[in-house]
């Protein structure tokens, strides 16, 4: 995965490629505009500037593909909502009498 990235030639100190690709998935993730990017990862300048030079050589579309070629489904999860519903919506039929000859399956 090094080798994907090129070495930063700008910034001072020069960001991590790591760092700045972490970055670059959270304003993705989290839709922030990039002024609103939190100071922990550094100038939004910067990460703006390395976003568009690595747009435009291919650097991104390169990774994703490298990425996307062997997925690790050892870290997948699936997400799942939660509904709450009233006490009473066990979905039963309003009215329904339960007898000895109705089956539960009708």
């Amino acid at each position: 995965m090094r080798n994907l990235f090129p070495e930063p030639k700008t910034g001072r100190p020069p960001m991590n490629n790591k760092l700045m690709f972490n970055t670059i998935l959270w304003i993705a993730r989290s839709g922030a505009t990039w002024c609103d990017l939190p100071e922990r990862f550094g100038s939004w300048k910067t990460v703006y500037s390395r976003f568009c030079k690595w747009r435009d050589d291919g650097t991104l579309l390169t990774t994703f593909k490298e990425l996307h070629s062997e997925p690790d489904y050892e870290n997948l999860s699936i997400a799942s909502t939660c509904v709450k519903a009233h006490q009473h919506s066990a979905g039963a039929k309003k009215g329904l009498k339960i007898t000895k000859q109705t089956s539960i399956l009708n």
